[in-house]
């Protein structure tokens, strides 16, 4: 037999010690002696009696006994409690105190209070996460039986009362779009009556996202099947649903405002060292307004009870069990939620408990209740008859709580009614503390950076061009990346099915990553060979190509492009020409030679330098023959590099940068008494052990981020024994590489780049990971001389010291877009990143509840950045290792009396939109020496991408702002004739008056609008 030695794992856990305190709610000891314990407890449970409303008080008892109830003299209810019982007296208005006397053994008092009378919205959905808990296949064509399920449950239940019809709440709407593609008419047609019915209810959101991994872009598109439900099937959608992960960026609010939607149900899970109590969570009631700057608002609830089950409280109520399982918890849990501030205490998973003294949180005020309930107790569970069978067992017997099955959106209707001008109204980001996650497959996340900002540019360039972009099955692959399954239950295993298929999980989840970085890429390079063939070569040149800038500012960079064989041969001398001034460019070429590298297309790749490209425009660079080469790169003996902006010297002993002086503004922008060296490689590994699942969510460093245990970090070593690879001059500028070794990489190559007329600072780190179980961590170092920081980009929105959070978000880490922002009155200093989104500012966190600063330096270091490149402590659904090659890339700029919102964007951009060498190819006129494709006069707006237009325009222009106000902006698109503005699915479109081409837009803060645009017949 198997032996009582063996205990179950501390993997997801069971109710029972939480279903304790419940059974325990309100209870009063009324008898303890050797024979019989026996307790009595006044609930919100009501029945109608022959005088009026009768409310409960339940008589618990280790034995059987025969209790009464006396209210005064008179015994107002008499039974036999086997275990439990509810006795029954009139209700009362105010506090009483009521006698239980129990036959044999004595009698005792409980105290008898008003109840209130509880509306509950039982919410029976299935939490979707495409993996997790089997292949993502499996998972889904899961989903789509699920459909078929509440189909014909929804019939078996159409004569039971109202209240207790089958309901459900699609909480992820990608099932939907495929069961309408995948069943035939009869069954889509009966799908959407129900729906249409109420019955079923769609919300908005196709997965649940990490979504701040998401570009803003990214983020309102994957809405667009929300409308492409109203307008092909007529089916509303009004709410969306966020589960499982606990927070969201700020741009949240305006996409979903943005599709029609106002109501928000999140369930956040605390599993895994979330600790919103710690950071304001205990000020956050619900339900609460969630407004963005740009003024849009949706109306929150979300689960607050701290455990990992969030979205399973009504199977924990036993709502998805059985009638006594509900009956025997429910009334304590409704008891609990009115009267503490918590309903579980430590021994709720995920919850790491605070002492009594430091809970603030007031109790839940309302009398109406969301509970989510699946029909089981476990992810991606289907529906059930088990929760409407319950509710109307329920309402059968009871008066009051009154339980209704109802949809997502019912219930908020309700509760905006009743209750919705007294909420509260919050602002700003609610970051995710589950973000750290996303640096646990660094290289994947990596790609699928590079193709956002690939896809806005494939897009641009085809509408350019009057082309289709395609890009929505692009955008598609990239949603389903940043879906916040990345991984099995047990993700370090490579099973075929079940909890155990991480390998192949994963695999799935990064080619995603892969092939939309491939697509991304086709995309935009047809893109530029359809706008380059619209023209032709101009004469006298060997070849030319329009420098599309993309970006949000005029801008002078470094442009790269390839001149095949076949166009020019290689034995050919070129020069390159800037067509608007018939000027000579320097530049430097590399000759891919057939017979050195036979795989790749034979000819040269080009690197100069365009001087001040219009922002959305273009300006045309002719290549020209040439008497001499281009000159040989020149090698550099020292460890430093320079151009006509700043100076950057690497120290040849550890291979930090030890200087990067600003020659504008006179001043060195290393902050020489850092704790860490500018770019230094920083490995740590934490104690933890690996492959056992949810550890890190049992584990903790105490509850006193001020006073915490650092035991949890087992050693930080740092990037050693520098070696200089190379350092050479071009005419387009300065390069030095090194390569450093260090623990936990194979190696670590630096490149830091300066180019000729370009303000900037560039910095590659590759490195080649090796693959380990053990908990780790791998940053690199920024430490600015400057101030704090005063700006960041969030998805959606702007990050700052002083900009408004919701209550409970994490502090601890930030993930950004791409830049971060200094000011210190007289010189502003911008940081940006492409492929790593995690900082901490100023100290190195640890990555364990409750998060706390492991340097602590002093004197305070606000200007440093730690870039948390890649990171290995999750213990489920994330990778369990990640190795290989991976490269991340960094920017530094400053820029004297300058405006780091403005400066932030501007160095970001040598990476998120650079400079574009688009080909001449066609046959027509030459193109223009330069040109403006669409622009704006506010520096603070900028031209996020052209596109196709859902409403039968034109054209569409999509603006996005990073000033904390609405401002105006001149919009001018050649050829414009009318212009309706409206939210980025071109919804609520208002006319705009346009004159000459140009029309004045109104931009809400930090918002992110279109501009539908019909132009004159060409």
């Amino acid at each position: 037999m198997t032996s009582r030695l063996l205990r179950a794992s501390l993997g997801s856990p069971g109710y029972d010690d939480m279903r304790a305190t419940l059974r325990a709610a309100g209870a009063t000891t009324v008898i303890d002696s050797p024979q019989a314990t026996v307790t009595a407890a006044a609930l919100p449970l009501f029945r109608d009696g022959s005088g009026g409303l009768e409310q409960a008080v339940r008589v618990t008892s280790t034995v059987p006994v025969t209790v009464a109830l006396r209210v005064g003299e008179s015994t107002v209810d008499r039974a036999t409690v086997t275990d439990r019982a509810d006795l029954w007296m009139p209700e009362v208005d105010s506090p009483i105190d009521v006698t239980v006397e129990v036959e044999g053994h004595g009698q005792g008092t409980v105290r008898v209070a008003p109840q209130r009378k509880w509306t509950v919205h039982v919410v029976h959905h299935s939490h979707l996460d495409i993996g997790y808990t089997d292949r993502q296949g499996v998972v889904l064509r899961n989903h789509l039986d699920y459909l078929d399920s509440a189909v014909e449950l929804a019939a078996e239940t159409d004569d039971w009362p109202d209240d207790s019809r089958f309901r459900w709440t699609v909480e992820s709407a990608l099932p939907v779009r495929h069961f309408l593609d995948a069943r035939p008419a009869d069954a889509v047609g009966e799908f959407t009556r129900l729906v249409k019915a109420g019955r079923i209810e769609v919300t908005a959101m196709p997965f649940q996202l990490h979504t701040e991994a998401c570009s803003v872009d990214e983020l309102h598109r994957m809405l667009r099947f929300t409308d492409d439900l109203r307008e092909r099937y007529d089916i509303p959608v009004t709410s969306a649903m966020h589960t499982d992960v606990p927070g969201a960026v700020v741009g949240f609010v305006d996409a979903l405002a943005a599709s029609g939607v106002r109501y928000l149900s999140a369930a956040h899970n605390w599993a895994g060292r979330s600790v919103p109590f710690l950071t304001g969570g205990q000020e956050l009631g619900r339900p609460f307004w969630w407004r963005s700057p740009a003024g849009n608002r949706v109306l929150v609830w979300f689960t607050d009870t701290p455990h990992g089950m969030a979205y399973m409280e009504g199977n924990v109520v036993g709502l998805g069990e059985s009638f006594d399982a509900a009956q025997g918890l429910l009334p304590g849990y409704l008891l609990r939620v009115a009267e503490h501030a918590v309903p579980y205490g430590r021994e709720a998973f995920g919850w790491s408990g605070l002492p009594d003294d430091r809970l603030t949180k007031t109790p839940y005020p309302w009398d109406v209740l969301h509970l989510r309930v699946q029909g089981g107790n476990a992810d991606n569970a289907g529906p059930s008859l088990m929760p409407p069978s319950v509710v109307r067992a329920w309402n059968e017997r009871y008066a009051y709580p009154r339980l209704r099955m109802s949809t997502n959106t019912e219930f908020f209707v309700e509760a905006e009614q009743r209750f919705g001008d007294r909420l509260a109204e919050h602002c700003g980001d609610w970051t995710d503390w589950w973000a750290d996650g996303l640096g646990s497959g660094a290289r994947p996340l990596g790609y699928a950076r590079r193709a956002q900002n690939a896809l806005r540019h494939a897009e641009t360039l085809h509408t350019l061009a009057g082309a289709p972009s395609g890009v929505d099955g692009t955008y598609d692959k990239l949603g389903l990346f940043d879906e916040h399954t990345w991984g099995a239950a047990n993700p370090w295993h490579d099973h075929e099915d079940g909890f155990d298929s991480g390998g192949m999980q994963w695999a799935r989840k990064c080619e995603l990553a892969y092939s939309a970085a491939d697509d991304a890429e086709d995309l935009r390079r047809a893109g530029a060979h359809r706008l380059g063939a619209e023209h032709g070569r101009p004469d006298g040149a060997l070849a030319a190509y329009l420098v599309a800038n993309l970006g949000p500012a005029d801008r002078t960079d470094v442009v790269e492009a390839f001149l095949p064989a076949s166009t020019v041969p290689l034995d050919t001398h070129v020069s390159i020409v800037d067509a608007r001034t018939g000027d000579a460019v320097p530049h430097h070429e590399h000759l891919e030679r057939p017979e050195e590298w036979p795989t790749r297309p034979a000819g040269r790749r080009l690197w100069f330098v365009a001087a001040d490209v219009p922002a959305v425009g273009q300006a045309r660079f002719d290549i020209v023959a040439a008497d001499v080469p281009s000159p040989e790169p020149v090698e550099l003996a020292a460890w430093q590099v320079e151009n006509e902006f700043y100076r950057v010297v690497v120290d040849p002993t550890d291979g930090a940068i030890s200087s990067l002086f600003d020659k504008r503004a006179g001043r060195e922008l290393v902050n020489a008494g850092g704790y860490a060296r500018m770019n230094q490689y920083v490995y740590e590994r934490y104690s933890t052990a690996p492959h056992i699942n949810h550890l890190s969510g049992h584990i903790s460093a105490g509850t006193d981020p001020e006073h915490a245990d650092l035991s949890l970090l087992a050693s930080r070593a740092v990037g050693r024994r520098p070696t200089l690879l190379r350092a050479h001059r071009t005419p387009v500028g300065e390069t030095l590489e090194i390569e450093l070794s260090g623990d936990g990489v194979d190696w670590l190559r630096t490149t830091i780049s300066l180019y000729r007329g370009v303000p900037r600072v560039d910095v590659t780190n590759r490195l080649y990971k090796q693959g380990a179980p053990a908990k780790e961590s791998i940053f690199f170092a920024f430490p600015l001389a400057t101030g704090a920081p005063a700006a960041w980009e969030l998805t959606g929105g702007v990050g700052g010291p002083d900009a408004a959070v919701v209550p409970g978000a994490a502090r601890h880490l930030t993930p950004v877009r791409h830049w971060v922002g200094f000011d210190d009155g007289e010189l502003a200093v911008a940081w940006a990143t492409l492929e790593a989104p995690l900082v901490m500012f100023g100290d190195l966190y640890l990555p364990y509840a409750p998060f706390p600063p492991t340097l602590r330096p002093q004197p305070a270091e606000p200007g440093t950045v730690y870039s948390w490149a890649m990171n290995n402590i999750w213990d489920t659904n994330f990778p369990a290792q990640q190795q290989g090659e991976t490269t991340f890339r960094y920017a530094i700029a400053s820029e004297p009396a300058g405006d780091p919102a403005i400066l932030g964007p501007a160095t970001a951009a040598s990476f998120t939109d650079p400079l574009l060498a688009v080909p001449v190819s066609g046959q027509g006129d030459p193109p223009a020496a330069t040109e403006r494709f669409a622009t704006v006069d506010h520096p603070l707006v900028r031209v996020v991408a052209l596109g196709a237009s859902r409403r039968g325009h034109d054209l569409v222009a999509y603006l996005a702002s990073v000033a904390g106000s609405a401002v105006d902006t001149r919009l001018s698109v050649p050829g414009m004739r009318a212009a309706q503005v409206g939210t980025s699915l071109e919804r609520d479109q208002r006319p705009l008056e346009v004159r000459d081409g140009e029309t004045v837009v109104s931009v809400p803060a930090n918002g992110f609008i279109a501009v539908s645009i019909d132009r004159v017949t060409r």
